[in-house]
């Protein structure tokens, strides 16, 4: 896999202001992709702003994206980018469906 889609992928995160960022290999531990890129924004909009500079950003590489879901207004987005998977969200979903735990064992790229 080219690693450039990390790079960019944390760039179009930080150009939009998200925080508490946290890289996932999940290869060994799930089918479902090989890395979980977990982010959190202080509300709403800047959710959204994020998950389409992050879009925007990637389709400029040239990545294809599978499937997007969720909205903003409920406070989480994912993007699937079929070998890895954005999961954005505000302060409130982050903590309710507490990704960073449930994967805690895997290793961190961060």
């Amino acid at each position: 896999m080219n690693p450039s889609w990390l790079d960019t992928v944390k760039d179009a995160l930080a150009d939009k202001k998200a925080y508490d960022i946290n890289v996932l290999d999940i290869k060994g531990s799930s089918p479902l992709c090989d890395y979980f890129v977990i982010a959190s924004a202080s509300n709403v909009n800047q959710l959204s702003a994020i998950a389409d500079n992050v879009e925007e950003k990637l389709e400029e590489l040239g990545v294809p994206m599978k499937n997007r879901e969720g909205r903003a207004n409920g406070g989480w987005i994912l993007l699937d980018y079929t070998d890895f998977v954005i999961h954005l969200f505000t302060e409130e979903m982050r903590s309710f469906y507490d990704l960073d735990h449930t994967w805690k064992d895997s290793p961190k790229l961060n």
